[in-house]
């Protein structure tokens, strides 16, 4: 190959979950289950916050965002294997790899990050009740939010960028269902130690910080519960934290597995079964998880599927009435 080429590969091989064809239908009717469970899970979460003005909160804020961060999430790559599998093809463009990787990176780091601002936001609820409505007022919440996304989209561009200027000159075969970071360097034929490097420095920092955020922050909130003196005061305050922290545990525990072991401990199949976990099943579960244990959610979704309920009831009851007085020329 020359040197200053771009690249060899126009276009990668995903090998998806199996290579087994008799076990691709099997995959594509549990995959596109979760897609609609998690994609419907979370327009609901966002329709359903949007609809409540009792929700306009800080909180819910920052959980509707979360809400619209997985709903893209899982958007990015399972359609895509969808396609592939029900077309009968593995090949993804070069153009097409480099844009699941950006988006793949952003719509994590927004998880990431959207979870410490939840964090900062129980801490304050519960640390310093009356000083919430100026420590997480409109302007904070949205520089919060803006700054996030600023974040996420440099980290996100670095990678692509560092990887666009790799050479592949051999293999093309993606051991997974989608583009991602380590498959791709491992097939680079360059020399891709600087993009380990930021890989380790630039992703690692971005991902510790905030989870020491969290942590801190659940350090004074258990602090703080502990001093209350009624045990219902308790339960209610832990039960407001719960449905967070097992959403911390399973994107920090998935995508730590992935990204900050050392390259010599990665394969194929633990690799996958993580991306799977971070990827699809916890933007899937989140919704439920959300949902199950918050009462105002509860009440929320009743209220918006009551008013579904009233407005079609309405419609279908007016639908003759309309006809009968249209055909008597009224």
């Amino acid at each position: 190959m020359e040197k200053g080429n771009h690249t060899s590969a126009s276009e990668f091989i995903l090998l998806g979950l199996s290579s087994q064809p008799e076990r691709q239908e099997l995959i594509f009717g549990l995959f596109l289950v979760m897609y609609l469970i998690g994609a419907a899970g979370n327009l609901l979460i966002i329709l359903a916050i949007g609809s409540d003005s009792h929700l306009h909160t800080p909180m819910y804020f920052f959980l509707s965002n979360l809400s619209l961060v997985d709903f893209c999430f899982i958007s990015a790559t399972v359609p895509k294997m969808l396609v592939n599998i029900q077309m009968q093809t593995q090949l993804i463009s070069y153009g097409g790899c480099l844009t699941q990787i950006y988006f793949c990176i952003l719509l994590a780091n927004m998880d990431n990050f959207l979870l410490t601002a939840m964090a900062y936001d129980r801490y304050v609820a519960i640390c310093h009740p009356l000083h919430y409505s100026t420590m997480m007022s409109l302007q904070i919440c949205a520089l919060m939010l803006g700054s996030s996304w600023l974040i996420a989209n440099f980290h996100s561009l670095l990678h692509t960028l560092l990887m666009a200027r790799l050479e592949f000159c051999a293999s093309n075969v993606i051991p997974y269902f989608f583009c991602d970071l380590i498959p791709l360097l491992q097939l680079s034929c360059s020399n891709t130690q600087l993009n380990q490097l930021m890989i380790l420095l630039v992703g690692g920092l971005i991902v510790l910080i905030p989870f020491l955020g969290i942590l801190v922050s659940y350090v004074h909130i258990v602090s703080a519960v502990l001093k209350v003196p009624s045990a219902r005061g308790k339960q209610k305050a832990f039960s407001t934290c719960g449905s967070h922290l097992t959403v911390v545990i399973l994107f920090y525990g998935t995508i730590t597995g992935v990204y900050l072991n050392p390259s010599s401990s990665h394969s194929a199949d633990k690799d996958s079964l993580a991306s799977i976990m971070y990827m699809v099943v916890t933007p899937m579960l989140n919704p439920f998880i959300y949902c199950l244990r918050n009462k105002d959610m509860k009440r929320a979704l009743r209220k918006l599927f009551s008013v579904k309920a009233l407005s079609c009831g309405l419609w279908t009851a007016e639908f003759p009435l309309r006809i009968f007085v249209l055909g008597r020329g009224e």
